[in-house]
């Protein structure tokens, strides 16, 4: 009788292996709820240019590179003009629970920790970021290396501007 090789068994065994690895780094890049490793869902809106979303199985306050809205009352600080409608807008845009899908630039994190995002609503592709900046709601801010839609904000605030929508008309300077 022909003894059998254990070949063929080490080569089934180290394909199992090998796709039960191939399934562990995906679900590893995946976060507690399965979504792509970029897929945050909003737990709150800070302010008109902050939010905080759960991503990959962790809370992460994220500022929206590229624009600077005015700020909310805080402390002992009042509102700049037209801040809450700012904070409002983002907040209709993102309601609690909404998945957004973000994309990074070059510098990951400003000097506070947060991260930094282009934002876009992950059900129609809305690009937050520009939206708060064509409705009037905020002005550019571009801080490089992270400038890649700097033009885009540019050209949606000077539209807003001349059209005279929201801070553009509301506020002086």
């Amino acid at each position: 009788m022909r003894r059998r090789s254990p070949v063929p068994i080490i080569v089934a065994a180290v394909a199992v292996g090998a796709v039960l690895v191939a399934a562990l780094v995906i679900r590893l890049n995946a976060d507690d709820d399965g979504l792509p490793p970029d897929i945050g869902v909003v737990d709150h809106v800070v302010d008109g240019d902050t939010i905080d979303i759960v991503i990959g199985g962790r809370e992460e306050r994220v500022r929206l590179i590229g624009i600077n809205t005015p700020e909310i009352a805080h402390d002992d600080e009042p509102a700049e003009c037209f801040g809450p409608e700012a904070a409002a807008f983002t907040s209709e845009q993102l309601p609690e629970g909404t998945q957004v899908r973000l994309e990074r630039d070059v510098v990951g994190r400003d000097d506070y920790g947060r991260l930094l995002a282009y934002v876009y609503r992950r059900h129609d592709d809305v690009f937050l970021n520009e939206v708060i900046v064509a409705a009037g709601l905020a002005r550019p801010l571009t801080i490089p290396p992270n400038d890649t839609f700097a033009g885009r904000f540019i050209a949606a605030a000077t539209a807003a501007d001349a059209a005279g929508t929201g801070l553009w008309a509301a506020c002086a300077g």
